[in-house]
């Protein structure tokens, strides 16, 4: 079987754990707690950085630092993990769903200002499967309505996006030749608060583990406050807020911190995978394949693809004939409005997003992991072909 993921360990994850062992510091102090943290935050172009437990603690913890009042809404897409929606509603907040652009499967950003009402507090764009959201319009009506961006970058270490700075506004680059005045920003650098997750089959790992970005020093103290259940500096054990214990240890920051030392690499596998599999799938007309927009650089977390109406069969029927063949799969998310918790508790009652509802039935991502190899792939390809193509 070969597998949907695999992390690639080296030498110096073991050294830094090894180090960590030998000198007590396992739980959630030192020095690579410390580093992890700054150097993750000037990799991606923020000021702070708090290290957390995982992914969905990040969100949890970037939405408590809004102080949402009951009914504040933030908006988001409906094709996410559901971590995106749980933190708002936790917080006593209502999440407000928006339908995926069609070629990206990010959020659709034309649909977004009618969703904006008086109770919006928040945007919250997630970059997925490795590809940037259009940030530039987002930016431009968080500023307009005076809105938070909390920017969701679990799936996008390292990926990019064209951005030209005029003033306070922003403007896409949509050409493939670079202008003066235009850059390229990282994922997780431009919101308000940004949210990593380091899960096993993330780009950078911990094993579990995330990380919340941010530029606001009230921000960053919150954050830190929120993870550790809200202790006070100047009074242990005394509390005034209700926190979380949402801590990293130095033993998960010090694989995170090898990791980062060879992003470069590992960034590049990626895109080396996701290049292989478009140029050998290019031809299959039953599948589309994932793009990379002028204004974007695509990191190919997983290479998902999605089934055309020719095939007479949906994601559930191709994961399982492709499993046949010994190859692992998983499929892509369910739409946060078809969520049978949410319908229970009332909330998103006869909405529908008809580009998420058929990326939901019709996606899957193919294996995608650190460890794989040419013929890995051409073993994929091929199982592909003969499922698709019989």
């Amino acid at each position: 079987m070969i597998p949907v993921n695999e992390p690639l360990i080296r030498e110096k994850e073991l050294q830094y754990v090894t180090e960590c062992l030998k000198t007590g510091w396992i739980s959630s102090e030192g020095r690579f707690i410390r580093e992890f943290e700054e150097k993750w935050a000037a990799y991606c172009g923020m000021k702070y950085g708090i290290a957390v437990s995982s992914g969905t603690a990040a969100l949890q913890v970037a939405i408590g630092c809004l102080d949402l009042e009951p009914g504040d809404e933030v908006i988001m897409p409906a094709f996410t993990i559901i971590s995106c929606a749980l933190a708002v509603i936790y917080d006593g907040g209502k999440p407000v769903l928006m339908d995926s652009e069609p070629r990206t499967w990010t959020m659709d950003i034309s649909k977004i200002e009618k969703k904006i009402t008086e109770k919006t507090r928040a945007l919250m764009p997630v970059h997925i499967y490795g590809h940037p959201c259009d940030m530039a319009p987002i930016l431009e009506l968080a500023k307009k309505y005076n809105l938070i961006i909390i920017e969701d970058a679990a799936e996008a270490h390292g990926a990019e996006y064209k951005i030209k700075v005029q003033g306070s506004r922003f403007k896409v680059q949509r050409k493939e030749q670079r202008k003066e005045g235009y850059e390229w920003k990282k994922c997780g650098s431009m919101g308000d608060i940004s949210c990593f997750s380091f899960y096993a089959n993330k780009i950078i790992t911990t094993g579990e583990g995330g990380m919340v970005l941010t530029n606001n020093e009230k921000h960053a103290e919150k954050a830190r406050s929120l993870r550790n259940l809200c202790f006070r500096r100047d009074r242990r054990f005394y509390h005034t807020e209700l926190g979380h214990n949402f801590r990293l240890t130095n033993l998960q920051a010090a694989v995170g911190l090898a990791q980062l030392e060879r992003i470069d690499e590992l960034i590049e596998k990626k895109r080396w995978i996701g290049h292989s599999y478009n140029e050998r799938l290019k031809d299959i007309s039953g599948l589309i394949l994932p793009v990379e927009e002028s204004w974007a650089k695509n990191v190919y977390w997983m290479y998902g693809t999605v089934l055309n109406g020719n095939t007479g069969f949906d994601a559930a029927e191709f994961a399982k004939r492709l499993k046949e063949k010994g190859i692992d799969t998983r499929p892509f998310f369910l739409g946060m409005h078809e969520q049978p918790v949410f319908r229970k508790n009332g909330l998103f009652n006869d909405e529908h997003y008809p580009v998420a509802e058929r990326i939901a039935r019709k996606g899957l991502y193919l294996p995608s992991g650190m460890t794989l190899t040419e013929r890995d792939i051409d073993e994929v390809v091929k199982a592909v072909r003969e499922v698709i193509e019989k």
